[in-house]
């Protein structure tokens, strides 16, 4: 069940736990028994997944820290030949 606020002229605000097949209906003040107007607030919204922590920490300004595995450098994918003809890289030699 939805907790609606309402306002009395006399008492003042309260609040109260209505089904939502009592929407439209008139709300009496527990204390005096007057109408009392319904008030729209800013709804509760409880976030349990901790989604509201990761939206915080997405929109601090702060840098993010990085951890690297290693330091030192990769070796080359492919590395230079030493040799006078390069174009006869690990080839044998034919024998027909």
């Amino acid at each position: 069940m939805p907790l609606y606020e309402y306002r009395c002229n006399t008492c003042g605000e309260f609040e109260a736990m209505r089904s939502l097949s009592d929407y439209n209906t008139p709300m009496p003040c527990p204390k005096c028994e007057n109408i009392a107007v319904k008030i729209f607030s800013v709804p509760n919204i409880n976030l349990n997944s901790g989604s509201l922590s990761a939206i915080a920490k997405s929109n601090s300004t702060e840098p993010r820290l990085v951890k690297q595995k290693s330091t030192e450098p990769k070796k080359p994918r492919y590395q230079q030949v030493k040799s006078n003809r390069p174009w006869m890289i690990s080839h044998a030699p034919s024998r027909y």
